[in-house]
């Protein structure tokens, strides 16, 4: 094993990062007996049942995704894995477990550190032209934020995905809707709807039934039509006491234009004596009671004389009065 030999599906070890299948071995002329010796030579060493590293040592974590690929055979990594080598290292962790998906009609038992996934269509979903082959992006993108413990965990699984600028929301909402059923799909699809759109009604909508209405703050007016000059705006939310509130829905990295845009709305309602605040996703669907109490505060403050009510037990809201 000093040189490279041809390996079926790779063109040599090298190509699979040092690490070989048994099968691979006995296509290219091994046999048993002569696995068995460089393995006592400690040319080989085994990862899986099957599965060896042509070195000793611990393997790397693209190594252990070769392993794993190969021990499911055939299979492409999926999930988390998937994602990490789309990406390619320092974007994201190396998920602990690796997980690989096999077509569905397959029974694979994984080994330590490997979670098996069976899929419909795995010919048609994977990247085969790829080392390690996976699936494609956005489906791995899709599967992770459906899987995700949170609606907001997956949300940020699409925001890593937009920002990073190897998708659209666009293309993620029609990975979306190829599938049949998924966890939170119509939340999801209600949510990449509106980003592809560039509009918030799903954001909109969560900051009025999360943190206005259970926690009895004023409503305020919404989409207030407000012209100055020959430039006409519609504000999220515009309440008498001067405070305006935005609803931020955007993933994606604002263009220079789009954030020139936010600062002069907000400069010209303070031009006129509103205050601008700036909602979004994180502060209405995961910290909802206190994004309720600090709106509360900017109300009391612009002479507000109501009280904000707790919306449960473990609602802290009423401490802030």
């Amino acid at each position: 094993m000093t040189s490279p030999r041809p390996w079926p599906p790779g063109g040599s070890v090298a190509d699979q990062h040092g690490v070989v299948s048994r099968a691979q071995l006995l296509a290219c002329g091994e046999t048993p007996a002569s696995i068995r010796r460089l393995i006592r030579r400690r040319e080989l060493s085994v990862v899986h049942p099957g599965i060896y590293l042509a070195h000793t040592g611990d393997p790397t974590w693209l190594q252990r995704s070769w392993a794993a690929v190969l021990h499911a055979w055939p299979a492409a990594l999926a999930g988390e894995a998937a994602l990490r080598t789309h990406e390619g290292p320092g974007k994201r962790r190396d998920p602990a477990t690796i997980e690989v998906a096999v077509a569905r009609s397959r029974t694979v038992l994984a080994p330590p550190g490997v979670r098996i996934t069976r899929v419909d269509r795995l010919d048609e979903r994977a990247v085969w032209t790829v080392g390690p082959p996976r699936l494609r992006y956005d489906d791995a993108a899709i599967a992770v934020a459906c899987r995700a413990v949170s609606d907001l965990d997956a949300l940020r699984v699409l925001a890593d995905v937009v920002q990073g600028r190897r998708s659209t929301a666009q293309r993620l909402a029609d990975e979306l809707a190829a599938r049949g059923r998924a966890p939170r799909r119509a939340w999801l699809s209600s949510v990449l709807a509106d980003i592809a759109a560039g509009t918030c009604s799903v954001l909109e909508h969560g900051y009025l039934d999360r943190v206005v209405r259970p926690h009895r703050l004023p409503e305020g007016d919404r989409q207030v039509r407000d012209g100055r000059g020959d430039r006409v705006v519609y504000r999220d939310v515009e309440h008498e006491d001067g405070l305006v509130v935005e609803l931020d829905g955007r993933l994606g990295h604002d263009s220079a234009r789009q954030r020139d845009t936010d600062m002069e709305r907000d400069l010209d309602a303070a031009l006129v004596g509103k205050d601008t605040v700036r909602i979004g996703w994180g502060q209405v669907f995961d910290r909802a009671c206190s994004t309720a109490a600090k709106v509360a505060a900017l109300h009391a403050a612009r002479g507000w004389t109501g009280v904000p009510q707790p919306c449960g037990d473990e609602c802290g809201i009423g401490a802030t009065r």
